[in-house]
């Protein structure tokens, strides 16, 4: 009998099992919320935790491969699950950073089954995602000109990006993600000679 305060977040950019597997859940007990791709499974962790991540591997934009590999490095406490088609048995396929395997079409017997052998799930207290200190990020490039753009590495989908920089824009600065819309607040590194004593 599934722990029915269990919260799982189900990651399918197809709709029609995101949908199936969604209800199969809710009926289970679980507390099921889903999402079409990683990154808007980033977005849904932001607005609550999950205890289980239940993803499909292969979706466009934000792989199941690197949603796990994302959450496992910022989220350790939440159980991960890969999900696919393209992959028989069930051992965790190489190179995705899941606790469990389940291999679609494999029957709800076996996903209930993974999801029974998964540790106790400890309900612990939510902890907020915080933008109140920017990041502190280093011009690129070396010498005294002034470099138009540096590189920025959201904290939430760890996405590199090249952002333009104007010297009037002040100490904090403040931009979004370009690939998971994140809110990103930034201050600029100066070099020893251009700060003010």
């Amino acid at each position: 009998m599934p722990n029915t305060k269990a919260k799982v977040l189900v990651v399918d950019d197809e709709p029609l099992i995101r949908t199936t597997m969604s209800m199969v859940l809710a009926e289970m007990g679980y507390q099921v919320r889903s999402a079409e791709n990683g990154f808007s499974a980033l977005r849904e962790i932001r607005q609550e935790m999950p205890d289980i991540l239940l993803t499909d591997l292969n979706m466009p934009d934000m792989s199941g491969f690197e949603l796990l590999s994302v959450v496992g490095r910022r989220f350790p406490a939440v159980h991960k699950i890969a999900m696919s088609g393209a992959y028989l048995g069930t051992e965790v396929p190489s190179g995705a950073s899941a606790d469990a395997f389940y291999q679609k079409g494999s029957g709800v017997e076996a996903l209930l089954h993974i999801l029974g052998a998964l540790p106790h799930i400890e309900q612990l207290a939510p902890q907020p995602f915080s933008s109140a200190v920017p990041l502190w990020i280093h011009r690129n490039g070396h010498g005294s000109a002034p470099e138009t753009c540096v590189t920025i590495s959201c904290p939430v989908c760890l996405r590199s990006f090249p952002q333009a920089i104007d010297d009037s824009d002040g100490l904090v600065r403040e931009t979004d993600c370009i690939h998971c819309s994140n809110p990103i607040q930034y201050a600029i590194v100066q070099p020893p000679d251009r700060m003010s004593v």
